[in-house]
């Protein structure tokens, strides 16, 4: 008995959701009328001129130039080590608050 009943509730659900999707098989009502002033022709022509001129690189993702300094990498190793010697800058984690 709760078989037929289980069976006859599914049989009903099938035939209830197919209710809910009335429509037309293509779908048809959701296709936009368009009509363009715009030939073809034109319209890859400027497709075309648009992929020539694009840059596939993001704006500001150019790397800066090296900078040409007169100091040489011991000397700046030095102060740095003085100054964290001195107090000047924070040594490790530390950090001034």
């Amino acid at each position: 008995m709760t078989a037929s009943k289980f069976f006859a509730v599914a049989a009903l659900a099938t035939v209830a959701s197919f209710g809910a999707h009335a429509d037309e098989a293509d779908g048809s009502q959701f296709a936009v009328q368009f009509n363009s002033t715009r030939s073809v022709a034109e319209v890859q022509a400027e497709a075309a001129a648009k992929v020539k001129t694009h840059s596939q690189e993001p704006a500001g993702s150019r790397v800066a130039a090296t900078v040409q300094s007169a100091t040489d990498r011991a000397t700046v190793r030095a102060q740095a080590a003085d100054a964290v010697r001195l107090g000047q800058i924070p040594r490790g984690e530390a950090t001034y608050l």
